[in-house]
């Protein structure tokens, strides 16, 4: 029985290319469910299926929010969410990028679990994306992403 190698990677940061892309999508389905784009309320697989029930949901999951500041945080979380997912996407600025969605899925991790239990928060993989997130923003490569083709400025010869 031959010998089974150990997986290698030719290019150094290639599994970041994953985790980049599984990570935008997660967010960009859960903004288009929050919008209607992936049905109405009652379809199949939609949570949501509209702004105004998952404002429902925020104040939900952040049981310790006045009323007035569910919006705010229903509005800004969509708004994180787009802004991580497009630079993800790109890989632009992917390590901050990363780090941010690693804290703002933990942060919804812990409001499912307060506002709804722990169980809910387990079965998203919420807690599971969150360590995606922290895992790549502590890769050391991000290959096809726009960090990747920064070329440094050149900087002046001390000699000349």
């Amino acid at each position: 029985m031959a010998a089974v190698e150990p997986l290698t990677y030719r290019e150094p940061g290639i599994h970041t290319i994953y985790l980049r892309a599984a990570l935008a999508a997660g967010f960009l389905s859960a903004v288009a469910d929050r919008f209607g784009l992936w049905g109405p309320r009652g379809s199949p697989h939609v949570a949501w299926g509209d702004f105004p029930h998952f404002l429902s949901y925020t104040g939900l999951i952040n049981p310790w929010a006045p009323a007035p500041l569910v919006p705010v945080l229903g509005w800004s979380a969509t708004a994180a969410e787009v802004a991580f997912a497009v630079a993800l996407l790109l890989g632009y600025r992917t390590r901050l990028a990363a780090l941010g969605s690693g804290v703002l899925l933990l942060l919804f991790g812990l409001g499912m679990t307060m506002g709804t239990g722990i169980k809910t928060a387990l079965d998203a993989s919420v807690f599971a994306a969150s360590a995606a997130g922290f895992a790549l923003a502590l890769s050391s490569a991000y290959p096809w992403s726009l960090d990747a083709l920064k070329v440094k400025a050149p900087t002046p010869d001390s000699n000349s």
